[in-house]
């Protein structure tokens, strides 16, 4: 599809947006314009502000992490696309909305849009004018406007990729309007990295050419498996290279190397769109009163581990860029609250709009941290949850593992409802690139017992039966 053809079918004129800035806008005085822009596969330190500019340079990212709150330890809700999405729109647990894999059986007419709001119903509801742009991956039908409140909603369909973007999303902010907007920019960015693993065509389009290997950015450190590593992953290693949608079982540092530089210049293609969103914020005059979100919806192994790709609990498929932006509002800096996006957004953003959060909503509020303030009585810990399903055969059956992570200050805590040993422990003080399981290390035995504890108590508070099952069996 071409730019020309996309913007016609979104409704947005082409000539309009040569004339950026020419337009006058009033609003409510106390009421932020809100842009929430969102990657896929985004592991959290894959920008330059996080590891240098040696193999990769991200300056919109960078400029929005510098003039706003950068959360170094934002957790997704469940490290994959579409339970992912669907608790950051509907602000609830995965377990809640029922989607905890992608691919599952269900028709978005049947998906309870009462039950589980979606974030542009909130807003529409409040008197903003809604938009989403970009890839929806949701539930909610997005050609019903009923059921997700948008406005607008130029949705990516089929060929369509990331470049067609930035138009319809700078002319909706460019509109001449009296209402303050709620826009959701959604890339798919850096996803092809999955394409590239299995060296496929990539749907957004070539990068650069490979350079040589000591050009590239070297084997990552923790790239073996965990010692003491659980039954339940190490029988997802194996499900997944057995796959030809995981084909890395047989890489060695020539195609891990490629990988990894290739997924840096996809997150470098999606920044450079990012910037284009950004300058036209800042053509129409309203950065100072847009409060910004950008996030991913999970990250990428990229070779942690011996995996690639996503739905695992190792910190580079769960834990994702989270900043928030708010020119002279925000304090800058960063700001090591354990996060979990998936229902810590919507009410962030309910807060700073002046919108009360309905009783509902798990989630917290991070505006007053954003502020500068101290938080009051945060919680000790996130619960993130997944379903492995997307493996191969191994012993003539594909594995289904079902798991949950606990992650506090100090510690990772990882059951699984699979195997003889079903639990890992990690260190995230000293070990944070989880490289030894420290589960079925005696002297860990109140830890361990602490953490479980941690998970009992949010699965009876949520009524999450399958963590409450799982820890039946440790």
């Amino acid at each position: 599809m071409s730019r020309r053809v996309f913007l016609k079918k979104t409704g947005v004129s082409v000539a309009v947006l040569s004339l950026p800035g020419r337009y006058a806008f009033t609003r409510e005085a106390d009421k932020p314009n809100i842009l929430f822009i969102m990657t896929d596969q985004q592991f959290a330190d894959i920008m330059s502000c996080r590891m240098g500019k040696k193999y990769i340079n991200t300056p919109a990212m960078d400029s929005l992490a510098e003039n706003g709150m950068l959360f170094t330890e934002a957790y997704t809700a469940n490290p994959l696309c579409v339970p992912a999405r669907n608790s950051i729109f509907s602000g609830r647990y995965p377990h809640e909305t029922g989607c905890q894999r992608n691919g599952q059986t269900i028709r978005k007419s049947e998906f309870d849009h009462k039950e589980f709001p979606c974030m542009g119903t909130y807003f529409k509801n409040a008197g903003y004018d809604t938009g989403y742009v970009g890839k929806w991956h949701l539930w909610y039908e997005s050609e019903n406007k009923k059921s997700h409140g948008f406005d607008l909603t130029a949705v990516l369909h089929g060929k369509g990729h990331d470049d067609e973007i930035p138009a319809p999303a700078v002319e909706f902010m460019q509109r001449e309007r009296s209402k303050p907007f709620m826009l959701v920019v959604s890339l798919s960015n850096p996803h092809d990295v999955c394409q590239l693993a299995r060296h496929q065509k990539l749907p957004s389009g070539p990068i650069p050419p490979l350079p040589p290997i000591d050009d590239r950015p070297p084997m990552k450190s923790n790239h073996q498996p965990p010692v003491n590593e659980s039954d339940a992953m190490t029988l997802i290693r194996k499900s997944f290279h057995s796959s030809s949608t995981f084909p890395v079982g047989n890489y060695d540092e020539d195609k891990w190397t490629r990988l990894s530089w290739g997924y840096y210049r996809l997150v470098e293609k999606v920044d450079a769109l990012i910037g284009k969103v950004i300058e036209g914020l800042k053509q129409s005059g309203q950065l100072h009163n847009t409060l910004i979100f950008f996030t991913s919806d999970h990250g990428d192994c990229h070779g942690a581990h011996k995996f690639n790709q996503k739905t695992v609990f190792y910190e580079e498929s769960a834990r994702i860029p989270f900043v928030l932006s708010y020119k002279n509002v925000i304090k800058h800096g960063t700001s090591d609250t354990l996060v979990n996006t998936g229902v810590d957004i919507l009410p962030t953003m309910l807060d700073f709009a002046g919108i009360e959060k309905p009783a509902r909503l798990p989630g917290r509020s991070l505006k007053q941290i954003a502020l500068g303030q101290s938080p009051r009585d945060w919680r000790d810990c996130v619960v993130v949850q997944n379903y492995m399903t997307q493996g191969g055969k191994v012993n003539g059956k594909i594995p289904k593992v079902k798991g949950r992570m606990v992650r506090s200050k100090a510690y990772k805590y990882c059951p699984y409802d699979h195997g003889k040993q079903r639990e890992e422990l990690f260190d995230m003080k000293n070990d944070r690139l989880e490289t030894e399981n420290l589960a079925v290390k005696p002297h860990t035995l109140e830890i361990l017992k602490q953490h479980r504890e941690y998970l009992r108590a949010f699965a009876e508070k949520y009524k999450d039966d399958t963590a409450l099952e799982m820890l039946k069996q440790v």
